[in-house]
């Protein structure tokens, strides 16, 4: 592994001294790549524009996240900042020296990259779920084609970006990034395939978030009692980080692990909140004679208009909520925080937005009684 190893610290080093002027450009699209864009943008957006789409986004980014973590603790990977350092690969010669940025200083293992991982799985299955949409208003079998090269081009594009973003600043070896963007693609496929998971009971996302919850600390507590420490990769970025404030605490395994859950868990809250009636896949944001739904504006059909109102406030107001971190001085606190912190995410969009921009609508149209229809 060392020459491998060797040549990702070259792949590195070759792109900060050639393209350093693509610093900023490079430094975006690994924050863009980062799951919170899905949690707080895309999600919000999805769910009230094509809320089928929004709801897979979550899955494959909660699944395909633990899948990383697991796979992480299990494979033990080096992250090149912190491995040039400690290897006695090149003896008496120079050791490479590398940047460091504030998005180096990951703390958990470094195969398969998360990023790479979560931003294949992610877009992928975005963009089948717009080509599957987009088959039903191609005119001719070469639009359908050129529509679909398009995307497809735009994907790999995106992908290719992220993975050199990540080499670029140091937190992953180019092997990492490419088995990262493989098993978000093998992630992403499985779930497009399962339509079960629009169907998923409350008690069925309660489960299974018991489960992604205790089968990762299980790993760890049976792991620790064979001596093997699996937070082993935390001292490395204490240790080699070349800023303290860099290494945070929102990066280590444990809180990716309750972010995600928490995640999982508000949407499952939020879609069988009695305001939702899964059956009738329909969510009502108002009750009684002269209330108004999403569906209705003015008594006449405006689905679009209200979707786009709903995704807009939804968005601003998760960005808000964001910015009210959970304390880092306690690490038992700041995890039980983050797990509430994230299910508020899917609540906001699902339940608070739509049912608060409802009430709104009836203020002013004063008739109808519609429905909002999440799947169709």
């Amino acid at each position: 592994m060392d020459v491998i190893h060797s040549y990702g610290v070259e792949s590195t080093r070759y792109l900060q001294e050639n393209y350093a002027e693509t610093q900023d450009w490079f430094l975006f699209v690994s924050s863009a790549a980062d799951l919170r864009t899905t949690f707080l943008i895309l999600f919000p957006l999805l769910f009230h524009l094509q809320p089928a789409t929004g709801v897979r986004l979550v899955w494959v980014a909660v699944l395909g996240d633990w899948i990383n973590l697991v796979s992480k603790w299990l494979l033990f990977g080096e992250r090149p900042y912190w491995w040039v350092q400690e290897t006695s690969y090149y003896g008496n010669s120079t050791v490479p020296q590398l940047r460091q940025f504030p998005m180096t200083c990951e703390t958990g293992p470094g195969s398969p990259s998360g990023h790479a991982m979560g931003s294949a799985g992610v877009y992928y299955a975005l963009v089948t779920a717009v080509l599957n949409s987009s088959q039903r208003h191609c005119s001719s079998p070469t639009q359908s084609r050129c529509v679909k090269a398009a995307m497809w081009t735009v994907f790999w594009v995106v992908q290719v970006c992220v993975c050199l973003s990540r080499v670029f600043i140091g937190a992953h070896f180019p092997h990492q990034v490419v088995s990262g963007v493989a098993l978000g693609v093998v992630v992403a496929e499985g779930l497009n395939r399962a339509s079960w998971i629009h169907h998923v009971s409350f008690r069925g996302y309660a489960r299974l978030t018991l489960f992604l919850l205790s089968f990762a600390l299980g790993l760890y507590v049976l792991l620790g009692s064979v001596a093997v420490d699996l937070l082993w990769s935390l001292a490395k970025a204490h240790r080699w980080c070349v800023t303290e404030a860099w290494v945070r605490l929102e990066t280590t395994p444990f809180a990716s692990l309750l972010r995600n859950t928490g995640v999982l868990f508000g949407l499952g809250t939020a879609l069988h909140l009695p305001t939702l009636d899964i059956k009738k896949a329909a969510v009502v944001v108002g009750e009684g004679e002269g209330s108004t739904t999403a569906a209705c504006f003015g008594g006449r059909i405006a689905r679009a208009p209200f979707r786009l109102i709903c995704a807009v406030a939804a968005i601003l107001l998760l960005h808000v909520l964001d910015t009210f971190g959970p304390p880092v001085h306690n690490r038992s606190l700041f995890y039980l925080l983050s797990f509430c912190k994230s299910a508020t995410v899917p609540l906001t969009t699902v339940v608070v937005v739509p049912y608060f921009a409802g009430r709104a609508v009836n203020a002013v149209t004063k008739r109808g009684n519609c429905v909002y229809r999440l799947f169709e």
